[in-house]
Parts: C-alpha cells; sequence; structure tokens
C-alpha cells in the first residue's frame, strides 16, 4: 500500500509548519526550498537510511518520495548540500524540541499515548570516530563528545554515545529522547525523562536509586523499577520475584532500540558531535512515530 501517502494524511502538516516557518529569514540568497518539504525529505532519509547524496539522488527519481514531500515532476529538488545545511539549521536554532512538542500535541489530540506507564531505557551507540588509544586519554581528535561506556548487564566497553529514551506504554510511542555521552549513568538522566502524566514509570536495575524512588513518590508515580543487588544487600525473594514480573512490559523498548538501529541504520552515530547526533535521534524518533501512529491506526 502506500504507506507514505498515509501517513501524509495521518496529521495536520500545518502545525510543522507554524514551527518551521522562521527558518530561512534572510534578505539575501536564493529563494529557498519550503521549510516544511525539507522536513519532510529529513524524515523520509530516516525511513529509508539514506546518506544525503542518497537522498538527493532517491528525490530525483522516486515519484513517491517527491509526492510527499509536495514537488511536482517539474519542481528542481535539494542537493545533498541543501539538505545537509537545513538539518544544521535546525541544530543551531534549537527547533526539534518544538518539532517533537508539535508531534506529541497531535498525538495526543487523537488518543494515541496511553499514559499507562512510561518505560524509560537507554542503549549505547557507537561513535563514527576509531576508537582512541590511551595516549590519547581516550579522547577522540575527531569526536570530541563521544566516551567511553558499558551497559549494566554485560560491562562491555564501548566508545561512543548513550541514546536514552521515555516510551508509552502500550503504544509504544517515544516521548521523549536524549542523546548523552557513553560514561553518563542512566540514572542521571532519569528525571529528565519522567513526564509527570504516567501512572506508572518502569526502568531497569541501571535506574535503582533512592534519589529517583523519592521523586517518584513525590509526583504520585507508582515505581516500575527493577531492584539491583548490592555487595553487602542480597536481593530477597519477594524483590525477585518483582523483578520477573517487570520484564514483560519492560521489553515493549526493545521494539524501538531495534528499529532505530537495524531498520534505521543507526547502530553508529552518523556524526562527529552530540549536537549533530542529537538531531539526528530525535528526527528518527519523530519519523518512528509517525509510522507507529500509522500502524496503530491499521489495527
Amino acid at each position: 500500500g502506500d504507506r507514505l501517502g498515509r501517513i501524509d494524511a495521518l496529521i495536520d502538516w500545518s502545525g510543522f509548519a507554524g514551527v518551521l516557518e522562521s527558518v530561512y529569514r534572510s534578505r539575501r540568497g536564493e529563494p529557498a526550498y519550503p521549510p516544511l518539504a525539507m522536513f519532510k525529505v529529513l524524515l523520509l532519509q530516516r525511513w529509508y537510511a539514506l546518506s544525503d547524496p542518497a537522498m538527493e539522488e532517491a528525490l530525483s527519481d522516486r515519484l513517491s518520495f517527491r509526492r510527499f514531500v509536495g514537488l511536482s515532476l517539474s519542481d528542481p529538488t535539494p542537493d545533498h548540500t541543501t539538505i545537509h545545511r537545513f538539518r544544521d539549521r535546525l541544530s543551531r536554532e534549537g527547533r526539534l524540541d518544538a518539532l517533537m512538542g508539535e508531534l506529541a500535541r497531535q498525538l495526543d489530540l487523537c488518543g494515541a499515548v496511553v499514559r499507562q506507564g512510561t518505560l524509560i531505557d537507554a542503549s549505547l551507540v557507537s561513535s563514527a570516530a576509531r576508537r582512541p588509544t590511551m595516549k590519547e586519554d581516550k579522547i577522540s581528535p575527531a569526536d570530541p563528545d563521544a566516551r567511553f561506556g558499558t551497559n549494566n548487564e554485560r560491562r562491555r566497553f564501548q566508545f561512543g554515545y548513550k541514546l536514552h529514551v521515555a516510551v508509552d506504554l502500550g503504544s509504544c510511542l517515544v516521548r521523549r529522547v536524549l542523546l548523552s555521552p557513553a560514561n553518563r549513568q542512566e540514572v542521571d538522566v532519569a528525571a529528565e525523562l519522567i513526564q509527570g502524566d504516567e501512572a506508572m514509570v518502569y526502568g531497569d536495575r541501571g535506574y535503582d536509586a533512592a534519589a529517583l524512588r523519592h521523586t517518584l513518590a513525590e509526583r504520585g508515580i507508582a515505581d516500575g523499577i527493577m531492584r539491583r543487588a548490592r555487595s553487602n544487600r542480597p536481593l530477597s525473594d519477594e524483590e525477585v520475584a518483582r523483578n520477573h514480573r517487570l520484564i514483560a512490559p519492560r521489553r515493549q523498548v526493545e521494539k524501538l532500540f531495534g528499529t532505530l538501529k537495524r531498520s534505521y541504520r543507526l547502530e553508529r552515530v552518523p556524526h562527529f558531535s552530540l549536537i549533530r547526533n542529537q538531531v539526528t535521534f530525535t528526527l528518527a524518533c519523530i519519523a518512528y512515530n509517525l509510522r507507529r501512529l500509522d500502524t496503530l491506526r491499521a489495527t
């Protein structure tokens, strides 16, 4: 079926056009492509895992892409440098949070967000740069924002970034996305992922901290954080059973990481900058939510 056509009809794009309205505010230079059209180009890029040159080529010969973006067969298409500059402009002007917020507003209007619970989790993403050596103080000259980090289960070191997400339980829609150096602990970011309107927050052992439990209690949100054994305090049988009960609902967030890393080919970041990579993952989550909404509407 025409999935792009269905997604195009799913939401009111004028809200996004309003957010992007003043992106090109200049008295000089050639007339720019409509910002909304360029935003849709960036969405296509994430859905089909295309580089800037590959996106330029695809726009030239794929009718479905032109139709989704809003370009006729006779219209010129943006080249790869135009695509790159537009994405950079979004990062410099801080438009991504507003775009994510506009999508969240429309998801609320159509009743897609369940709010039964929020799944918070993190996943390591490799840097595009080579791993630095000890002589370089574990810092890459090419990608100075990246760091070494480990996951909590296997303790394997990976050089790059850590992707933090908040996912709506039931709908699997992304409600917040943050990127940090790989050495930042999950629990340090947890408070930024709490939405405040959910019934419960679910998290793995990496989020087990008294401060987070206190924050949840203060805000009247149920605690779905798995408990972690300490050297001086092993888990009780009741805590072990509780952890097992929390495994099933938490599996939903793994589908998001699988889609981003395998389908969108983001197992490695594409840029040598935290800010630029944050833009990439925010766009990827907006693209993911639109496809997820299409799936929810079809069921």
